[in-house]
């Protein structure tokens, strides 16, 4: 095969790969062994971030992007008219080598669209895994993609030889599944996940007892969706997500805005993205939810079924919740200060290590890192300067507003003060 073909199949089949936003490395610790190549400990594989702000890691590729599926809202599907490519296993070893030795990726994201069939496809990618690792002591990151439907036996060899395992369920309902991607069933993407799922957990317990078993998928499972192709609201997404975190213990869910490829009266038409923003506010709810004990109903429920665009969640909730505030930072548990505009959790943990020797003002919380132009209207400290008492949650609203605005423009300003 000559350069140029090596060339052309990477451009065409790592282009295709950047519709998949699930490639982050976090939580592996597979270090070097046997004098080999790499490790995954600490920081993991790198990215790189393209122009829409998607992070990409630097080695992320398609195995194929012939699909004998036809889901419309996926590029590579069957009846698109596009370049196909197809690497053979040993290509994609030696690109993954080549390009560790010239520092240029450490580590792996592989995808592929399906050939023949689930099993065909899953082999082919879990070929190039165990090649890696055995014949060239690879010990660098492994990101696989799973193929729905594929048998148990290979998602088990998977999970050996690659750190994360995903499984994109892609539509976050059934009905949205069954109405764009006729061909696929719900049921091929929960088999795996729970294979997934239980090994991680056999594998576990066997390595209490058994100190030379070895690691099954170190950093997990995760699982990305595809938003606003078949119009589901923020309330079902999340609802999705918290069902998913909850049975299957997965690591992350990703969400990806869909971006229209082509007409079809099944999809939002052309023009019509998803705004950056909405990725953004689920992103911000899914951290709540996993992070700062929100319930998913607490956030997103019937009565509001979709995120603010305008302000983050926490900050909603907040606004809708008055009754619950002020509270005071000196006496208030770890709950509730978690729920506080303005207060993450490092600085949570701050607050609740200082106030042991004594209390609180204004002035400390801005030493803290507390922000206050969201925080004040929520809290009351030692001291009583800058609280804002007998406010409406929309007058609140257009307070932090307000002062967002201000204070990018004068961001703004100082930038373009240091260019002259």
């Amino acid at each position: 095969m000559s350069f140029e073909r090596i060339q052309e199949k990477l451009k065409i089949l790592a282009d295709a790969a950047k519709y998949d936003v699930s490639c982050s490395s976090s939580g592996s610790n597979r270090s070097n062994a046997n004098k080999g190549l790499g490790d995954a400990t600490g920081m993991g594989i790198c990215h790189s971030y393209t122009e829409d702000g998607r992070c990409v890691s630097l080695l992320k590729i398609l195995l194929t992007n012939y699909c004998i599926f036809d889901c419309v809202y996926c590029v590579t599907r069957k009846s698109n008219d596009i370049k196909r490519a197809a690497f053979k296993v040993q290509e994609v070893v030696d690109l993954t080598i080549n390009f560790y030795r010239r520092n240029y990726i450490e580590g792996l994201f592989l995808s592929s669209g399906i050939f023949k069939n689930a099993d065909y496809t899953m082999e082919r990618l879990v070929a190039v895994a165990k090649k890696l690792r055995l014949e060239e002591n690879f010990n660098g990151y492994i990101h696989l993609k799973s193929i729905p439907g594929a048998s148990d036996e290979l998602m088990r060899e998977a999970g050996l030889y690659a750190d994360r395992l995903s499984v994109n369920i892609e539509i976050p309902t059934k009905s949205g599944l069954k109405r764009l991607a006729p061909d696929k069933k719900h049921e091929d993407f929960i088999k795996p996940m729970a294979k997934i799922k239980n090994e991680i957990i056999q594998y576990k317990a066997e390595k209490k007892i058994i100190r030379s078993t070895p690691k099954y998928a170190p950093a997990g499972q995760s699982t990305q969706m595809i938003i606003g192709a078949s119009g589901e609201n923020d309330f079902q997404i999340m609802q999705t997500s918290n069902h998913f975190y909850k049975n299957y213990n997965l690591k992350r869910v990703y969400y990806s805005g869909y971006v229209p490829i082509s007409y079809d009266n099944r999809l939002p038409q052309i023009g019509s993205e998803v705004p950056m923003l909405r990725e953004n506010r689920l992103y911000q709810t899914d951290w709540l939810m996993r992070f700062y004990g929100f319930d998913v109903s607490e956030i997103l429920n019937e009565q509001h079924q979709n995120l603010d665009l305008d302000i983050d969640p926490k900050l909603g909730w907040a606004l809708r919740n008055l009754h619950e505030f002020p509270i005071d930072v000196n006496t208030a548990n770890k709950r509730m200060l978690a729920r506080v505009p303005g207060l993450g959790m490092k600085s949570v943990h701050k607050i609740i290590n200082a106030r042991r020797f004594r209390k609180l003002n204004w002035d400390h919380l801005k030493k803290i890192g507390v922000a206050l132009n969201r925080a004040q209207y929520f809290i009351v400290c030692e001291s009583n300067q800058f609280e804002r008492r007998d406010l409406t949650s929309e007058k609140i609203k257009g307070f932090i507003l307000q002062n967002s605005t201000s204070k990018y423009r004068a961001d703004l300003s100082n930038q373009l003060n240091l260019f002259g």
